[in-house]
C-alpha cells in the first residue's frame, strides 16, 4: 500500500474543515485535497509542519505507512 494519509481523521478530530485548514497552512483548498486524498506525490516538510502546527499533532498522526501485502508461492 505505501504511505496512507489520514488527514481527514486528524481534521475529524480537530473539528476544522478542509478550506479553514487551507486558509491556515497558506496552501490551495485543492492541494490539500490531493494531499487528503491520497494522490499527492509529495507534500514539503514546511507544509507538513503547519498542518501539525493548526491541527496539533505529529506527522506520524497524518502519515502512516503500510507494507505492501507480499503474496508467498508454496
Amino acid at each position: 500500500m505505501g504511505i496512507r494519509v489520514n488527514l481527514d481523521v486528524m481534521m475529524a478530530k480537530a473539528k476544522i474543515s478542509l478550506g479553514e485548514l487551507a486558509e491556515r497552512v497558506g496552501i490551495t483548498q485543492a492541494n490539500l485535497s490531493i494531499l487528503k486524498t491520497e494522490k499527492a506525490k509529495a507534500v514539503r516538510f514546511s507544509t507538513l509542519e503547519k498542518i501539525c502546527e493548526e491541527l496539533n499533532c505529529q506527522p506520524g498522526d497524518i502519515l502512516e505507512y503500510e507494507p505492501d501485502e507480499k503474496i508467498e508461492n508454496n
